[in-house]
Formats: C-alpha cells, sequence, structure tokens
C-alpha cells in the first residue's frame, strides 16, 4: 500500500507544480487553492508512504515522479520544448525510479 501512497504523492505534486504555474499568471483564489490542495494532499500521501518505504527512496521517487510530471505538463499544456534531449533525461529519471522501485 505504501507504493499506492507514493504514486498518489507524486501525481499530487504535479497537481501542486501546476498551481505554482497557475498563481505565476493569475494570483486569483482557484489557482492558490489547487497549488494549496496539491501540496498538502502530496505531504501527507508521501509522510504516509514514508512510514513503511525508507526515506531515500520514498523521496528520490517522489521528487522524480513530480520532476516527470511537471515536465510533461510543462510540454503538453504550456508550450515547453519537446526536445529529444529533455525527453531522454525522463526516461533516464523513470529507469532511475523503476530502479529504487525494484530494490527496494
Amino acid at each position: 500500500m505504501a507504493w499506492v501512497y507514493l504514486i498518489l504523492a507524486g501525481a499530487l505534486e504535479v497537481v501542486g507544480v501546476t498551481g505554482m504555474n497557475k498563481v505565476a499568471k493569475n494570483k486569483n483564489l482557484q489557482a492558490y487553492m489547487i497549488l494549496l490542495i496539491g501540496f498538502i494532499f502530496s505531504f501527507s500521501f508521501l509522510g504516509l508512504a514514508m512510514k513503511t518505504l525508507p526515506a531515500g527512496t520514498a523521496y528520490a521517487v517522489w521528487t522524480g515522479i513530480g520532476t516527470v510530471g511537471g515536465t510533461v505538463v510543462g510540454m503538453f499544456f504550456y508550450g515547453e520544448a519537446k526536445d529529444w534531449r529533455r525527453l531522454l533525461f525522463i526516461g533516464m529519471i523513470l529507469v532511475a525510479v523503476i530502479g529504487l522501485k525494484t530494490t527496494t
């Protein structure tokens, strides 16, 4: 169950990062709510996952999911570059996260 919590935490971190982008562009209540709700629930699920998983693994996977998710959201919804090098490094992050999962 800890891995489910960790995946949810990572997904909600992406929601929080999306909220940060919205706040930077338009400082309204909805943008701040997306940011706050995303990060509050992300940290909550990360805490639940860390009750079972090693802290280093949980944190690395959480940040990996957030990094990849934030980059993909930026590429598809905010017009950020879809350069092959960005995709290569996203793939490297995914390989590292899978490696941590298989060794824990």
